[in-house]
């Protein structure tokens, strides 16, 4: 079974940031006020977000700005500045990898390193995610290349909460090939990460979890661009 590693993201404790005209504002991890919660409430509003609206810029909302950023063509980073402020005003629909693809769907994009859920066609949950590393590994005495495969799938199995395997502990997990799961981490760098399995912030896998069901058409596509050094 091809199984994730987690580890823990800290949140870095921050100050206050005052609210005033958005576009003059910049927003880092650990940051926290109105602003922060204007952020949070923008990216709920374009499913970027799922977590609750605490005012804290937290590994959650950092997650939900890459998501955004790498749609907007933003290089993503935790700072969100004035270029972020003034794609929120007005956001982009994703472009559908598999425009005709069933109305009711999950896509997995490797190159960019985002899974978006679709509803009767619709985008209702962006995030960004982790993917396949690229490199050579063994465990039992097999040894592979950490890939995440690319078809067409469907949803096998749903395990929930917590589960833990040779290779580490996943969440909320719903495998679509093999042991390749698409499941909760806290871990989920901007880089190609996994043994094979999709790796999702921990709120994204809540949300995901709830949306989809055995049977559900998994479509991915692409190919990762594996960041030498990066594990």
């Amino acid at each position: 079974m091809i199984l994730a590693l987690c580890l823990g993201l800290p949140v870095v404790p921050g100050i206050a940031v005052a609210d005033t005209t958005p576009l003059e504002i910049v927003l880092r991890p650990g940051d926290r006020g109105d602003s922060v919660k204007r952020l949070q409430r923008l990216l709920r509003e374009e499913g970027y977000l799922w977590g609750r609206v605490s005012g804290v810029y937290d590994d959650q909302t950092t997650a939900a700005v890459w998501g955004f950023q790498k749609l907007h063509g933003i290089r993503p980073r935790a700072k969100v500045d004035h270029a972020v402020w003034r794609a929120l005003e007005r956001p982009r629909r994703p472009r559908p990898l598999v425009p005709r693809g069933a109305g009711d769907r999950v896509e997995i994009d490797l190159r960019r390193q985002m899974l978006i859920v679709y509803r009767s066609r619709r985008p209702v949950l962006i995030t960004h995610m982790s993917s396949g590393a690229g490199v050579r590994f063994c465990n039992g005495g097999y040894c592979r290349t950490a890939t995440t495969p690319v078809g067409d799938f469907r949803v096998t199995t749903r395990a929930p909460g917590w589960t833990t395997g040779p290779l580490g502990s996943m969440y909320n997990s719903l495998y679509f090939v093999g042991g390749v799961a698409m499941h909760g981490s806290t871990k989920v760098p901007l880089w190609p990460a996994s043994h094979g399995c999709v790796r999702l912030p921990m709120k994204a896998a809540d949300r995901l979890y709830h949306l989809v069901g055995i049977g559900e058409p998994v479509y991915v596509r692409g190919k990762s661009i594996v960041v030498p050094g990066r594990r």
